[in-house]
């Protein structure tokens, strides 16, 4: 990415650059030889969703009895089989579950859970449990693809700051909030689009001496950014959506995405999220807002894949910091949480519910769901099963797996 005085709406990428590069990883080699034709879409639920509200054991009498207000009623809820259903604004994710398409992995956590939005964040995308990591999973599993070949988009992050899970300490990730922001802002004055304007900034990076600290990474950032910038907007005019998006960002980044697939610009991991889960008072209609918005912008993000024959090559994996208490509190919401489901999607999924169901009766002493899968099994499935890359280097460790993919 350019710096930010140069015009370049690519937000403190290149100062990130800077800052975690005192050493470069090793490890980009070791993942860059993962299968080339599969991608992976991150959706984070950023705020804590409430999972007992988005996948609802609907049989089982101990949520009617802790939520008296806030429970979603049996004649509502959209049955999956005979204990759970979903909330009854996730009807365009119930087409997929349908379709064979969807998987849910029930009671996802870690021990220890932390109650922090900030620091339950850092221990989901940097896997330190102690919330104090600096390399997130998918940046340390992208080092070794990013702008490799001439393809800057092998990771691509749709939001206004690269999030930590995508952050290493040797590659930079394109990170963007619409097309049109990815390129160097013309001067009011300029005549020419700002052509001159990057030709300048382009001559003063050739100058930084090669020998000089992060010469490589300057260069590479540079140019990659200019290059990017031209491929996607080229990819911008050739494609077209074939189904109507939802209006409002979630699904505006998604439609990027799917573009950038489409197109068939490289694309490994992207990454999109969802604000807004930070449901203590009022929940019920802002959450029924949330589900709307999640399930509508990934239904429509699969049936564009799917009119366009990517969908195959494609999965959508779901996560948020944390759930929420199972009691509801007084002000008509829920607070800060532990466990809690999460979602995969794509024709390459098998359809069930994993994981073992947490208990609603025998509860930790703050009175929250005790874990039963641990996150990084889930993580460990998509990256051995799905990305080719071996979930050992990338995690540090060895967590099991699920079976929502099939072995490879």
């Amino acid at each position: 990415m350019l710096v930010v005085s140069a015009g370049m709406v690519m937000p403190g990428v290149f100062s990130r650059g800077i800052a975690s590069a005192k050493t470069l990883s090793s490890q980009g080699a070791r993942f860059s030889q993962a299968a080339t034709d599969k991608t992976l879409i991150v959706v984070q639920m950023a705020g804590g969703n409430d999972g007992l509200n988005t996948v609802i054991p609907y049989t089982d009498s101990n949520y009617f009895k802790m939520r008296p207000t806030l429970a979603i009623p049996d004649s509502k809820t959209l049955h999956l089989d005979n204990r759970l259903g979903l909330h009854p604004e996730l009807a365009p994710l119930k087409k997929l579950w349908d379709s064979g398409h969807m998987a849910i992995v029930e009671g996802v956590g870690y021990p220890n859970s932390s109650l922090s939005h900030f620091q339950a964040m850092d221990v989901w995308q940097t896997l330190d449990l102690n919330g104090g990591g600096r390399e997130g999973w998918l940046g340390k599993l992208v080092s070794g693809w990013v702008d490799k070949d001439g393809h800057p988009f092998k990771s691509l992050n749709v939001d206004t700051q690269t999030v930590q899970a995508l952050q290493s300490i040797s590659a930079q990730v394109p990170t963007l909030k619409t097309v049109n922001s990815y390129r160097v802002n013309a001067d009011p004055s300029d005549k020419d689009g700002g052509t001159s304007r990057l030709q300048t900034l382009m001559k003063l990076y050739s100058t930084y001496p090669k020998s000089a600290p992060y010469a490589a990474l300057l260069e590479a950032t540079a140019v990659n950014a200019q290059e990017g910038s031209r491929q996607l907007h080229e990819a911008a005019s050739n494609y077209t959506p074939q189904v109507q998006y939802p209006e409002g960002p979630f699904a505006a980044g998604l439609q990027i995405l799917a573009e950038t697939i489409v197109q068939g610009l490289g694309l490994r991991v992207g990454y999109v999220t969802l604000g807004g889960f930070d449901t203590h008072a009022n929940q019920s209609e802002d959450h029924a807002q949330l589900m709307k918005t999640l399930g509508e912008g990934l239904l429509a993000f699969y049936s564009d894949l799917q009119a366009h024959g990517k969908a195959d090559n494609v999965v959508v994996m779901t996560w948020s910091e944390f759930g929420r208490r199972v009691e509801e509190n007084g002000s008509q919401g829920t607070d800060h949480g532990t466990a809690a489901p999460l979602f995969v999607l794509g024709n390459a999924v098998t359809q069930g519910i994993y994981g073992e169901p947490p208990s609603l009766t025998s509860l930790d002493d703050a009175g929250n769901l005790k874990y039963t899968v641990d996150f990084r099994s889930v993580y460990a499935t998509v990256l051995d099963r799905w990305l080719g890359a071996s979930s050992k280097d990338v995690l540090g460790g060895t967590y099991g797996s699920q079976n929502f993919l099939p072995q490879v």
